[in-house]
């Protein structure tokens, strides 16, 4: 359509590779001198879901094993989660089709806090507790590092852990390099966002905090 000359970008014929300003109104925009109506996929949402275990954050299933897709209704499907949490992980993801915002929330280079509860098999030890916190423990991508506060007073084996990446699996691989097993990985927030926004509902569109 753009090379046999019938999309039009302010009176003027547009060509290939032409980009387009954000902020363009909608009907500037013209195929064969009709504006273009913004769709739905052209709004920018903002979903919150509290994802339970066993639900992948892909859109193809394994085997029997569901998507997040499968808890939302039809017309958030075109929507890609911030992050990702693995099947046996829960809590809070946010869904969006804004890629820029997306991208600011995630790179280790904008430095946004992600909290998650976390339960272990067996206590950890303080001087573990510290190595995880300062000098941080290595793994095959680099050193993992994290902090790392009580949930409960008098209990060592359920922690608040706070980390500003979120390489693979991390958290789950760093406590298994000191010989321990993560049991439960509940995320309770995503930069400006927090689990408590949700009110226990399972999924709510909201609108997008500023970074």
């Amino acid at each position: 359509m753009i090379a046999a000359g019938r999309l039009k970008i302010s009176g003027r014929v547009a060509v290939l590779g032409q980009k387009l300003a954000l902020n363009e109104p909608a009907n500037n925009v013209r195929l064969d001198d009709q504006p273009l109506r913004q769709t739905a996929y052209s709004k920018k949402l903002y979903l919150l879901l509290d994802k339970p275990v066993g639900y992948l954050c892909s859109r193809r299933s394994q085997g029997d094993t569901p998507t997040i897709y499968r808890l939302l209704p039809q017309n958030y499907a075109h929507l890609k989660p911030v992050g990702r949490l693995d099947k046996n992980s829960s809590g809070l993801l946010l869904l969006t089709n804004d890629g820029e915002y997306a991208h600011r929330l995630t790179h280790p280079s904008f430095g946004k806090i992600k909290r998650y509860e976390v339960s272990l098999n067996l206590p950890l030890a303080p001087d573990d507790q510290q190595r995880l916190s300062r000098e941080g423990v290595p793994l095959p991508d680099g050193i993992s590092r994290f902090s790392l506060d009580r949930l409960f007073p008098d209990n060592d084996r359920i922690w608040l852990v706070t980390m500003s990446e979120g390489r693979n699996r991390q958290i789950r691989r760093s406590f298994a390099a000191l010989g321990l097993l993560v049991t439960r990985l509940h995320r309770v927030s995503l930069g400006p966002y927090h689990l408590s926004q949700l009110a226990g509902s399972l999924y709510k569109e909201v609108p997008k905090e500023p970074l």
